[in-house]
């Protein structure tokens, strides 16, 4: 199991990208959360077992249909949260 911290930059929100995610996420079994940023880019925090991880960093790279995506910064999440499923939270 591994946890990632996204941060995806691009033409990434009002084209469903968030609710893209929760669905990819959801079919690899993927918890964790995804949310939109005031600064344009959307966030998330993504846990499960590395090559699903791996797969799920690959299709954000890749985007929603309408969006484009310019950059996928993927870092370690130390947080320690636990997540028992993938939510979409709120605009920070």
């Amino acid at each position: 199991m591994i946890r990632r911290h996204l941060l995806i930059t691009g033409r990434v929100q009002n084209v469903f990208y968030r609710d893209w995610m929760v669905e990819q996420a959801a079919a690899l079994g993927i918890d964790g959360w995804v949310r939109n940023r005031a600064d344009g880019s959307v966030e998330a925090v993504v846990a499960g077992a590395s090559e699903l991880v791996e797969t799920l960093i690959v299709r954000c790279r890749e985007g929603s249909p309408a969006s484009r995506v310019a950059e996928v910064i993927v870092t370690p999440d130390e947080s320690g949260a636990v997540y028992e499923r993938f939510e979409k939270r709120a605009t920070i």
